[in-house]
């Protein structure tokens, strides 16, 4: 565990005035002190920018939209930390209480550890989807992983992704490594790439389930079907996984039908409307395996030409 460590925050935005104070708030309100929050904006036109510089301890850093990209744009943020500590999220996030980087903290177990992550959750709140409400079914635990000599290259596909599940909308690393060790340039899941190097390096990467953000984004039939063909595209390229198509039939009918009715303060139109909701979005995810499926079948140089294609750029998701 570490204590009286300095800690620096990195987020990366764009357009994100609905929601940055909240952000801004919730970590000025923590139990730790943070040293200084840098924000590396992208081309926000919103009024982002006037709010960010309502506060003292928040740096703006702005770059051209053209220069975004998710795995150098964070790297531009931990060479300007000066904290021993550096902590990675989102505008659009908040945290889950006051505990927050003491959480991230807490799992800095031994001089091993690399980084710790957290986990993101959905609140109760009737313009997100019921059916993605954070309930919780056990206690929140610390969990390290560490694969010596080798032994991560052992490890089944289902295995090597279970491990580097990692996600910087609450991921906390240590800088002096972190500056040895970078994202990658990439489009997307720079976050689950730099896990999985820090493994074969023979670091320890920690999850501690306590380390919660709020984090949501409403999605349409294009987002959903971006999004899962990217993630099952890097999920495969970086750990074998072959995509499968889900099976969105009666079972996981029924499933859903009984999420929405136990929903109590959920009004009837809104069960409705949020049914309707979780069709088309399922409908994207389904037509995007069968695509990344028929596209692998064709070959690996047909598949990354493809993601280029309907992918090159990350889906940008909606500002609800």
């Amino acid at each position: 565990m570490v204590n009286n460590k300095t800690v620096s925050v990195v987020i990366p935005v764009k357009n994100e005035a609905k929601k940055i104070r909240a952000c801004i708030e919730g970590i000025l309100s923590q139990t730790v002190d943070v040293l200084e929050i840098i924000v590396i904006d992208s081309g926000s036109t919103d009024g982002t920018l006037d709010i960010l510089k309502e506060y003292e301890k928040v740096k703006i850093v702005e770059i051209p939209g053209s220069e975004f990209n998710h795995g150098l744009t964070r790297n531009l943020g931990v060479e300007q930390a000066k904290g021993e500590f550096v902590l990675l999220t989102v505008g659009d996030a908040e945290p889950y209480d006051e505990n927050w980087i003491q959480h991230l903290l807490d799992g800095f177990i031994d001089d091993s550890v690399a980084g710790v992550c957290g986990m993101q959750v959905v609140p109760h709140d009737l313009d997100k989807n019921p059916a993605d409400w954070y309930r919780p079914i056990s206690d929140p635990i610390i969990k390290p992983y560490s694969y010596p000599n080798g032994a991560f290259d052992k490890l089944s596909p289902a295995e090597k992704k279970l491990a580097c599940g990692w996600d910087d909308v609450t991921a906390m690393y240590r800088k002096d490594l972190k500056l040895t060790m970078p994202f990658e340039k990439t489009t997307y899941a720079e976050d689950a790439i730099w896990a999985k190097q820090a493994l074969k390096a023979g670091y320890t990467i920690v999850y501690n389930t306590a380390a919660r953000v709020y984090h949501y984004h409403l999605e349409d039939a294009d987002f959903a079907f971006k999004r899962t063909y990217t993630v099952m595209y890097y999920r495969y390229k970086n750990f074998g996984i072959i995509p499968q198509v889900p099976d969105f039939g009666l079972i996981s009918s029924l499933k859903l039908i009984n999420i929405l009715r136990k929903s109590d303060k959920v009004s009837l139109a809104d069960k409705l409307k949020w049914w309707n909701y979780n069709q088309t979005t399922r409908n994207g995810i389904k037509k995007a395996a069968i695509a990344v499926k028929g596209a692998l079948d064709k070959g690996e140089e047909f598949l990354d030409a493809e993601h280029q294609r309907l992918c090159g750029k990350p889906p940008i998701p909606r500002k609800d």
